[in-house]
């Protein structure tokens, strides 16, 4: 059965546009592979092109496959959602190709087309709609799961797990998440919620809001709480918006734009009112800054998206560009600096948070070779397609040099990923995200000055 046929006897009413072989809503962008001359630029930057050595899975070959069933020469089927599902979107072939072409993108409208007509099945829909679902766009129900992970790591729980090998049962890459598991803390939406406004330390010379994150402000809540201090530290008051909800690049990874569209809706009016929308998350601020791409269809919407998509800035580079008070106290470490993808290839920010921790007395930075190479997270591709994460991370953490303390990154799943990393490979660095470092510097500093005043 064709792809057309398939889709008609599903929901005869959705097929209202084509292309080749392509129907219904989301149709992919013709002009994102016009430029694409098949050089084979891009094949050197993708890690599953360096891994498999396969055409299918080297950025111009899931180019050429995916203008070709735009062609009407091939069909959305099994053999073309492995190539396209395999990518790990980071986007390194686009900063290679002399024309910029936009694979990312194109995967991720190719993405949408195939769970139009090829949706999940099983024990994977219930999974993906569980977290997709029910608890990532909703934070109180993420806050209960936080609850129950917290009591499981204090109540001793998860030591009587691992001990006596019942965690076992659980896949291989499950079992290493779990060991690296952060310390589940309370979310600063909680710990905030009846502050409408955190104040500046000192003059105020910004107002900013600031996306919490759903999975960040749970597992990373000590991250977000970084973020306020320096932003407050640096005389931003700082907004947090209660109706905010997750980003939605989990969903559109995933091929569910129609659930992207929804989050991105609810964040566009929710920080309506705001100058400056403040993220810590590679992957997060990249979305935000794509929400445009969601509406090509809707003028009224990608309007608004293309607004609020200029208010979206990196923490790091948004303390660069506006001035930041430089640290006094010294925090004396060897580190090094893993670009995330969506922070180096989907936003350009390389520089930025490589000064920051320079202006850091006492941080000497050691150069990581090929810094800006995907550590195999990619969303949640380290779950959905753990053996090719596993080969990525092992081809990163031969780049990692040995002899530092630190490794330093802007973006929540790295931090995982490269955590299982420090784990399976036998080192003892310490996983810290950028603006930590620089807000332990701020502390330490305070507790000097505070020292010498009691003197």
């Amino acid at each position: 059965m064709s792809w057309n046929d398939n889709v008609m006897r599903k929901d005869p009413s959705c097929i209202t546009k084509s292309l080749g072989n392509y129907f219904g809503i989301d149709l992919p962008d013709e002009n994102k592979w016009a430029d694409c001359v098949h050089c084979g630029m891009c094949l050197e930057s993708c890690p599953t092109y360096e891994i498999t050595g396969q055409e299918q899975h080297s950025p111009r070959g899931r180019v050429h496959l995916i203008k070709s069933v735009a062609e009407g020469k091939l069909e959305v089927n099994e053999n073309f959602m492995d190539p396209v599902f395999a990518c790990l979107d980071c986007r390194a072939c686009t900063t290679a190709c002399p024309a910029d072409v936009d694979v990312g993108g194109l995967i991720e409208e190719v993405r949408g087309q195939v769970r139009q007509v090829i949706p999940l099945k099983g024990w994977k829909k219930v999974i993906g709609n569980l977290f997709l679902h029910t608890l990532f766009p909703h934070p109180n129900r993420l806050y209960a799961l936080g609850n129950v992970l917290k009591f499981y790591q204090k109540s001793g729980l998860q030591k009587l797990v691992q001990k006596t090998g019942l965690i076992n049962i659980l896949p291989d890459h499950l079992v290493e998440m779990e060991a690296i598991m952060p310390e589940v803390k309370k979310p600063v939406r909680q710990k905030y919620k009846h502050e409408k406004v955190i104040k500046a330390k000192g003059e105020t010379k910004r107002k900013v809001a600031f996306l919490t994150g759903c999975v960040m402000d749970v597992m990373f809540s000590d991250i977000n709480e970084s973020t306020i201090h320096v932003l407050t530290r640096n005389g931003n008051d700082v907004i947090i918006p209660e109706n905010q909800t997750c980003c939605g690049a989990l969903h559109v990874h995933a091929g569910d734009r129609n659930m992207g569209r929804k989050l991105a809706k609810q964040n566009i009016e929710a920080f309506k009112d705001a100058d400056k929308v403040i993220v810590n998350a590679a992957g997060c601020g990249c979305m935000l800054k794509e929400y445009p791409e969601l509406f090509r269809e809707d003028r009224e919407w990608r309007k608004k998206a293309e607004a609020f998509s200029k208010k979206v800035e990196d923490i790091s580079k948004f303390l660069h560009d506006t001035g930041y008070e430089k640290p006094k106290a010294e925090i004396k470490t060897r580190i090094t600096y893993h670009d995330a993808c969506h922070l180096a290839h989907g936003q350009g920010i390389r520089k930025e948070p490589r000064d920051l921790l320079l202006d850091i007395p006492g941080v000497e930075m050691v150069h990581m070779p090929n810094a800006d190479r995907c550590c195999g997270s990619a969303g949640i591709y380290n779950i959905t397609n753990p053996e090719m994460a596993n080969e990525v991370l092992e081809r990163k953490m031969e780049n990692v040099p040995e002899e530092v303390e630190m490794i330093s990154m802007g973006n929540p799943g790295c931090m995982l990923q490269m955590a299982i990393g420090v784990q399976k490979y036998g080192r003892n660095q310490k996983i810290v995200h950028t603006v930590q470092l620089l807000d332990w510097a701020y502390q330490k500093e305070n507790q000097q000055r505070g020292e010498a005043n009691g003197r």
